[in-house]
C-alpha cells in the first residue's frame, strides 16, 4: 500500500484523524507522512509589501516542527504492537491544498486522511470554500474522519452511486476492492432507489454486476443493497447511522447527486448527522 498523507493544524479534530490515520496505516501496512502546512504574509497591492522578521519566523518553523514530532511521538507510543508505520514528519510553508498538491506528486500518496473542522461538525467542511477547493483538487482519495468516530477495524464500506453513473463508477469501484483487500472488508454498492428501479429485472442486473465485480477482481465480498427513499441524502443519511457500516465512500464528479450533496439544500443537515468516515474519490481515479 502507498503512504498514506496526513495534514494536521494541531487542533484536536486533526488529532483524532491523525489517530485514526495511524491505525488505518497500521491495518493496512502503510506508512504515514504527517504534514504541518502554514501561511506567511504575501504581497498585499494596497499594502506593498509586509516584512516580516526572520526570527519570527524561525521561531514558526521550529514550533511546527517540535508539534509534528511530538504528534508522532504520541501515536507511536499508544500503539505498541502489530506493525509499526514508519512516520516521517514535514513542515511546509503555503496554502493546504497547495501544499497536498505537491506532496502528491512528489510522494508515493495512496490516500489523504483529514479531520473535519468547523462550528457545526462536518457542515463546516462541507460547505466551506475551503473543503470545496480541497475536494476538487485532490488527485487521491480523500478521507475525511469527523470528531469522536469510532475507530478500527473497517469491515463494511459502503460505495454509493446511482445507476445512471454505475458504467463510470467501474475505475473507483475497481480501485476500492484493491483497498478493501487489504482490509479484507465487505463492499456494498448502494443505490438510493424511490421504487423506480426496483423491479425483477433490476434485481437481476444488480446481481449480474456484482457477480461480474467479483469474479473480475478475485474478490467475493462484494454485494449491493438497495435504499429506500424519497432522496439521496436522506437514504444515505439512514444508511448510515442504521446500516452498520465503517465507511461512506463517493466518487467525486461534476453535475451527479454527490455534487448536489455538497450544494443541495439538505446537506447541512446530512453532513451533520453523519458519523462515520467519509471517503471521496476524485472522477476517472482507477488505482490506490
Amino acid at each position: 500500500m502507498k503512504t498514506i498523507l496526513i495534514p494536521t493544524d494541531f487542533s484536536e479534530n486533526a488529532a483524532h484523524a491523525a489517530e485514526y490515520g495511524y491505525q488505518l496505516a497500521k491495518q493496512i501496512k502503510s506508512d504515514i507522512i504527517l504534514c504541518n502546512a502554514f501561511a506567511v504574509p504575501a504581497e498585499m497591492p494596497e499594502a506593498g509589501m509586509i516584512a516580516w522578521p526572520m526570527y519570527e519566523y524561525d521561531e514558526i518553523v521550529e514550533s511546527c516542527a517540535a508539534e509534528v514530532k511530538a504528534l508522532k511521538e504520541d501515536l507511536e507510543k499508544s500503539n505498541t504492537e502489530g506493525f509499526h508505520p514508519e512516520i516521517k514528519c514535514m513542515n511546509e510553508v503555503g496554502a493546504l491544498q497547495d501544499v497536498i498538491v505537491e506532496m502528491v506528486h512528489k510522494y508515493d500518496i495512496g490516500l489523504i486522511v483529514m479531520g473535519i473542522h468547523g462550528a457545526n461538525g462536518m457542515s463546516g467542511l462541507m460547505l466551506g470554500n475551503h473543503s470545496r477547493r480541497m475536494i476538487d483538487s485532490t488527485t487521491k482519495p480523500l478521507l475525511l474522519i469527523p470528531p469522536n468516530v469510532k475507530g478500527m477495524p473497517v469491515k463494511k464500506i459502503a460505495f454509493a452511486t446511482d445507476l445512471e453513473n454505475i458504467t463510470k463508477d467501474l475505475g473507483p469501484i475497481y480501485a476500492l476492492i484493491a483497498y478493501a483487500k487489504l482490509l479484507n472488508a465487505e463492499i456494498l454498492l448502494t443505490y438510493v432507489d424511490d421504487g423506480k428501479y426496483h423491479t425483477p429485472e433490476f434485481i437481476k442486473h444488480m446481481n449480474v454486476i456484482s457477480n461480474t465485480l467479483s469474479d473480475k477482481a478475485g474478490y467475493s465480498l462484494i454485494s449491493y443493497r438497495v435504499i429506500q427513499s424519497h432522496s439521496a441524502e436522506s437514504g444515505l443519511d439512514w444508511f448510515c447511522r442504521y446500516g452498520q457500516i465503517d465507511m461512506l465512500v463517493m466518487v467525486h464528479r461534476r453535475h451527479n447527486f454527490f455534487d448536489t450533496l455538497l450544494h443541495g439544500s439538505h446537506t447541512k443537515k446530512m453532513a451533520d448527522q453523519i458519523k462515520i468516515p467519509l471517503m471521496v474519490i476524485p472522477e476517472n481515479f482507477h488505482q490506490l
